[in-house]
């Protein structure tokens, strides 16, 4: 019904949104349209009818109640006032079909419009129906009584049919319009709590803009082709900055971004956004953004975002402005490097003077003891000079070669014997008698001269500390394990970067500036090898070196010196300023006592039995 009065309001607006006068009106159309045109019928088709008092009466009494709906303001009314009119509407029925019960047949079927009326306003949901069939009943009973006349059963049943049809009718109207006003009640309510979430999402979303227009990152959001979805004010400014001048907007193909402060071009396929698109995730790219003096550094980092299935829907992009922090870094590298190289020539003098000093036999005991001394600190000083060289310098350059891995961790291990004795730790090799490979025998020497002076610094109460050489199909393990102090396993991610120091090497008294396990992180990188740290409180640290086994199992018997860290204290006293010298009787080794569980090296130095297996420059 519902949807008729919509049609017939010509589907503009919906009928409940109508005026009740304009409703009324619409409900009682039907019938009113539908009289008119059965009299104008009658009047064309059946002349004798056109004298009949009851057809006039009818049509007259129609376009009354047809007026009556447009003049009474209904809605000044009770709500259900309207339904006189369906009921008066009987009246004039009940007046057509006995007007025209012999020539017209079916008029008494009109009786559906008043009848669906009622039933679907729901102002009396349980007793229109029965009221539909009664005044139904009555429009077909009533004129068999007035005016009296002699009644039978067969004069009684004849017209039932169409006031139990109607019955039907008002029960299937009345199920619908029930069924209708639940459904129309739960779109309500749905409506409603739709509207309530829409200005929770509103109030939400300008919540995100206000956060993300205060914080001082750029945040980029971008879907999977590529599209911005959201961009706050921060990385609008860095957009401005990027577009080359004159150009007020651009795509990513415009952006002048650089992968170094020198201008080299960042390549199409290496661009943040693009890399995004590919469903990438990265962290902490830097990226060169504009033109100098503008031109700013920007760390980028992206997750891609997913739906529910796990499909990519799109990408995340934070950038952060680290100009000032490269800045920074590249001042204090170049301070590093300028004081290492003039701390390096008078300690050099120093070494090379106390040598000299050294080599005369009529010293006394006494001033041989303190040139020891001198020694010993000057080599301290020349080590930690070198390794500050190195972090602050270019990357450092191999000497690769087929050597036995096994005898630079016995050299190692030797080498920090007495100083493991000194703090009562037992040192273990657990190897194969010999691994060869490829690499650079000096550089290897000191990776494992940093983990094992750590392990023994870090083991203030003793114990073991394991060494390890573990052959792994392409590659090599190295694995140096101690039970010492240990660290938090976040400490631990983080222990190979350069003046790191873990919580608990900083709130005890071991020295340490933290550059160690950076010299130990860039030699094994340099080696095409990757290094982890595993630690926990009080359990210990392990630290794992990963090498590629890129040489043959062994090497023939007549080139097995060639495979050997041949003259490798020489070596390395070449690299720190004589750092270590061999003399007939004992080897003084210059210890790097860099930072075991997160911390940096402090430097000692050690006097050994020289291991028989290093060999005389």
């Amino acid at each position: 019904m519902d949807r008729l009065l919509t049609v017939l309001s010509l589907d503009r607006i919906s009928f409940h949104e109508l005026s009740m006068r304009s409703r009324v009106l619409l409900s009682q159309l039907p019938f009113f349209v539908t009289t008119v045109v059965l009299v104008a019928g009658i009047w064309v088709v059946h002349e004798p009818l056109r004298q009949d008092l009851r057809v006039q009466l009818a049509l007259a009494l129609t376009v009354a109640l047809t007026a009556l709906c447009v003049l009474v303001p209904w809605d000044r009314l009770p709500y259900g006032a309207f339904l006189v009119v369906p009921v008066l509407d009987f009246v004039p029925l009940t007046l057509l079909r006995e007007g025209t019960l012999n020539t017209v047949t079916g008029v008494g079927v009109m009786a559906a419009f008043p009848v669906i009326w009622f039933t679907g306003s729901g102002v009396l949901p349980r007793a229109s129906a029965p009221l539909g069939f009664l005044l139904t009943l009555a429009m077909v009973w009533v004129p068999l009584v007035v005016p009296p006349r002699p009644l039978s059963a067969e004069l009684l049943t004849a017209p039932l049919l169409i006031p139990f049809m109607l019955l039907g009718i008002g029960l299937t109207v009345q199920v619908l319009s029930t069924s209708m006003e639940r459904q129309n009640a739960e779109l309500e309510a749905k409506d409603v709590e739709l509207r309530r979430l829409l200005a929770v999402t509103a109030r939400r979303e300008r919540l995100l803009h206000t956060v993300l227009d205060t914080v001082d990152v750029g945040v980029l959001a971008i879907d999977e082709h590529g599209h911005d979805i959201l961009m706050n004010r921060r990385q609008r400014l860095i957009h401005e900055l990027s577009l080359p001048e004159g150009m007020r907007d651009g795509a990513e193909a415009d952006l002048r971004l650089y992968a170094d402060g020198a201008g080299t071009p960042l390549p199409v396929d290496g661009r943040p956004a693009l890399r995004a698109i590919r469903g990438e995730s990265f962290s902490d790219v830097l990226v060169w953004a504009g033109e100098p003096p503008l031109q700013r550094v920007l760390s980028v980092s992206a997750r891609v975002l997913r739906d529910e299935a796990g499909e990519t829907e799109g990408s995340v992009l934070s950038f952060n402005d680290v100009t000032e922090l490269v800045t920074a870094l590249q001042a204090k590298d170049d301070f590093l490097a300028g004081v290492s190289h003039e701390l390096r020539t008078p300690l050099t003098s120093i070494r090379g003077y106390t040598e000299l000093l050294a080599m005369d036999g009529g010293l006394p005991g006494h001033v041989r003891s303190g040139l020891e001394v001198i020694e010993r600190n000057a080599d301290q000083l020349l080590v930690l000079v070198e390794d500050l060289l190195r972090t602050a310098g270019p990357g450092l350059e191999l000497q690769q070669a087929p050597a036995d891995l096994v005898e630079v961790v016995q050299q190692s291990v030797a080498a920090a014997g007495l100083r493991a004795a000194e703090a009562g730790v037992v040192l273990h090799v657990d190897a194969p008698s010999r691994l060869v490979l490829r690499c650079d025998p000096v550089r290897l020497g000191q990776v494992l001269d940093n983990l094992l002076s750590n392990a023994i610094k870090y083991s203030p109460d003793g114990g073991p500390v394991t060494v390890r050489v573990l052959p792994a199909g392409s590659t090599v393990q190295v694995q140096v394990a101690d039970r010492g102090m240990g660290m938090r396993p976040e400490d631990a991610e983080n222990v190979f970067g350069r003046f790191f120091r873990s919580r608990n090497a900083r709130m005890s008294a071991i020295p340490g500036l933290g550059l160690g396990l950076a010299v130990v992180h860039e030699i094994v990188q340099r080696h095409g090898g990757s290094v982890r740290c595993e630690s926990a409180p009080g359990e210990g640290t392990v630290v794992t070196v990963t090498l590629p086994a890129a040489a043959p199992a062994a090497a023939p018997a007549g080139t097995q010196d060639d495979a050997r860290p041949a003259a490798r204290p020489a070596a390395r006293a070449e690299q720190h300023g004589s750092a270590a010298v061999l003399q007939p009787d004992r080897v003084v080794v210059g210890q790097h006592q860099d930072r075991a569980p997160g911390d940096g090296p402090a430097l000692g130095q050690q006097e050994v039995p020289a291991a028989p297996q290093r060999e005389q420059p």
